[in-house]
């Protein structure tokens, strides 16, 4: 029986070889700290639990694909507050499960594969779900890297000229996973005029606004023009809600309105109880903030301990994310399979594309108390 060729030939999900080093580790009586996926161990705020409880009635309907009213609103309460921009929470707005999805299925809305205009540009390093939505949708992956040269930034010259007629989407993720960089509002203005000229969609992964160490990371949306700009966004980081699976895309009216045609097909309209949780995450920001003291001080108990050990730190302006640098003569799989041997888990930087080779990332994930315990374990091995 034949399934999708494209499918068929992907390379595996790298974290699935992760996942399989962890299983014989701990087959082997190692005990992990895991650094290695971005899923927070942090609480999620008591208030947004009691409104997810408090909201599971005794008969639950299907939920809207477009989302409560209520929602959007919220949705664009917060960035107004956030950004100083103002949405039409019916025409700009679309809450979506996660933003994971929402990443992946875009291509299928905002771009034809039987034309030509079906390029898709995605950086490396970065996240993998871009590149292989834009696969299974049947674009034409252009890949950008990401040079610590230029601050983690793409550098435009490097697609061909002659192809920018023929971009659909150009994706962007600031603050950067993995490289934990930021972009400058003047970034975002010169891709989203770039956009209008060639008739393209600036697909703005923002998953990590909200974790950041000193000034507040910029949006896409605060452009001049949003014309041709799609911002993506969660509560997974900001609220530590991975589990809930709850985002949103803000848009203009045109890709909102293919997103409201897509998304019944797809079944990923959120539960209602996780949209009113949803609701009162996006009401407070107290919770937020007691979370980035926390991030912070893991960030700091890093960076001193790698500072003393010669491991050179070359991002961590924002996520929870530091990309560090391998120690000369190892490569990012090697150096990470050792740490792993020692109970310390973190993630090879080629897991993120041919650029991210010679870096390893490091997801400060776990409690503080574990943080200081992976510390104490890697000064036998670093």
């Amino acid at each position: 029986m034949r399934i999708n060729p494209v499918l068929a030939n992907m390379r595996p999900y790298p974290f699935l070889a992760l996942d399989e080093a962890r299983k014989r580790a701990l087959a082997k009586g190692v005990n992990l700290i895991d650094f290695s996926v971005g899923d927070p161990h942090e609480a999620t705020d008591e208030s947004i639990r009691r409104t997810l409880v408090e909201s599971v009635e005794e008969r639950l309907h299907y939920p809207k694909a477009e989302g409560l009213p209520e929602l959007r609103e919220a949705i664009a309460a917060w960035c107004a507050r956030r950004y100083g921009v103002a949405l039409d929470p019916q025409q700009e707005v679309m809450p979506t499960l996660g933003s994971k999805e929402a990443v992946y299925s875009f291509p299928f809305v905002a771009m034809d594969p039987r034309s030509r205009k079906n390029i898709v540009v995605v950086c490396d390093p970065g996240y993998p779900i871009p590149e292989r939505g834009a696969m299974m949708a049947g674009g034409r992956v252009v890949r950008l890297p990401l040079r610590e040269s230029n601050g983690f930034l793409p550098d435009w010259d490097e697609v061909d000229p002659a192809s920018w007629d023929e971009v659909a989407i150009v994706w962007v993720n600031y603050p950067n996973n993995p490289t934990a960089a930021m972009a400058p509002l003047a970034f975002y203005e010169d891709l989203a005029a770039r956009a209008a000229r060639h008739d393209f969609v600036v697909a703005s992964d923002e998953a990590y606004s909200e974790i950041y160490f000193g000034e507040p990371p910029v949006s896409a949306m605060q452009v001049g023009d949003r014309s041709h700009v799609a911002v993506f966004n969660t509560q997974s980081k900001r609220s530590s809600m991975t589990g809930y699976r709850s985002g949103f895309v803000v848009a203009p009216p045109g890709i909102v309105a293919g997103l409201k045609l897509y998304r019944p097909l797809a079944g990923v309209a959120i539960p209602e109880f996780i949209q009113w949780a949803t609701i009162t995450a996006l009401a407070g920001e107290e919770h937020v903030q007691r979370m980035r003291t926390v991030y912070a001080a893991k960030r700091d108990l890093f960076l001193e301990f790698f500072s003393s050990r010669q491991i050179r730190v070359a991002g961590s302006q924002a996520t929870f994310y530091l990309w560090c640098q391998v120690p000369d003569g190892e490569t990012s799989e090697a150096f990470a399979a050792r740490l792993l041997e020692s109970g310390v888990v973190v993630a090879p930087g080629s897991f993120f594309g041919e650029a991210g080779e010679g870096y390893f990332r490091v997801a400060l994930v776990p409690t503080l108390a574990e943080c200081r315990q992976a510390v104490e374990v890697l000064e036998s091995v670093l």
